[in-house]
């Protein structure tokens, strides 16, 4: 389980777009606070940058004419076998940052890296 570094959405292939998007879904969902060596960082901050990070997923997967439930763009939506957030709250978000800081120089080349010894060449 990884949240691919924000840089890389664009380029992800489809799989690990779509694998992503399932991870979001489940971190959302029942799987919250729910530790895992590679995400723990996440649950350091409220469930709103979660939900933020998660857009940015279904934004390039509809851009590349994938279908999502619009009821995942519900900040409060944590899916079908999970009582919703009651009136999550918004963090201070500035958009010309990384949603996560652990989304630093650093993390990309791991992630760049990780991707790599799957066989996967790309951009960042």
């Amino acid at each position: 389980m990884r949240l691919w570094h924000e840089q890389l959405i664009p380029v992800l292939p489809r799989a690990q777009l779509l694998g992503q998007h399932r991870e979001c879904a489940a971190l959302r969902g029942n799987g919250w606070k729910k530790k895992h060596r590679t995400v723990d960082y996440v649950f350091l901050y409220s469930p709103f940058k979660l939900y933020l990070y998660h857009v940015h997923i279904m934004d390039e997967m509809k851009r590349r004419g994938y279908r999502v439930d619009p009821l995942w763009y519900d900040a409060n939506y944590r899916g079908k076998t999970c009582d919703p957030w009651d009136g999550l709250i918004a963090d201070i978000y500035d958009a010309g940052t990384y949603i996560y800081p652990e989304h630093n120089q650093a993390y990309l080349e791991e992630c760049v890296s990780n991707l790599q010894a799957k066989g996967i060449s790309i951009e960042g």
